[in-house]
């Protein structure tokens, strides 16, 4: 992928140095159906980051001062030219319109560089934060999945299932929106 520059970030390939900052967002994951990743070790990892550089469907985002990583982007293209997206961000940078300002700039990257005509989001039902962000990019809330899937087990050993959303938005739709 080619790097993009916005006002405070940057949005590249995984790198090496990426290790410790992909270990402080996937150590304790926030959002369930982030669990699967859980990363205990810096050797683990830095074995994620390896994988990841060799993909471009998974987007570093990094702060533009110092190149830290605070999260990530990524898609799943089905085809011919429907994107399914996400993001996951270190909590301790929460707050401050940084994933507001990646995506916007990874929504133009997927409609004008690859010809996505339509992306959509699953959002938990519980994770109010991408709600409000999928809102504010102008994302249309166009289901509501009662028990869609199961990212954990209750203590007993039986399936937590999740309620979610899906958002969509077409690229029509995100062109009127830019030139209004």
């Amino acid at each position: 992928m080619q790097k993009i520059e916005t006002h405070r970030l940057i949005l590249r390939n995984f790198s090496e140095a990426d290790s410790q900052g992909l270990l402080e967002y996937l150590g304790n994951p926030r959002v369930s159906c982030f669990l699967d990743e859980r990363t205990s070790t810096l050797e683990e990892a830095a074995l994620k980051v390896q994988k990841r550089s060799k993909d471009d469907s998974y987007v570093a985002v990094c702060l533009k001062d110092s190149d830290y990583l605070i999260g990530e982007l990524f898609y799943l293209k089905e085809e011919p030219d429907t994107y399914s997206i996400g993001w996951n961000f270190n909590a301790q940078f929460e707050g401050l319109g940084y994933a507001n300002e990646s995506v916007k700039a990874f929504l133009k990257y997927l409609f004008m560089q690859l010809g996505a005509r339509r992306l959509y989001s699953y959002v938990e039902d519980d994770n109010y934060r991408s709600q409000k962000l999928c809102d504010r990019l102008g994302m249309r809330k166009e289901g509501y999945f009662i028990e869609f899937i199961s990212f954990t087990k209750y203590e007993d050993g039986t399936p937590k299932y999740e309620n979610t959303f899906q958002y969509a938005l077409l690229k029509k739709e995100w062109l009127k929106k830019q030139s209004s």
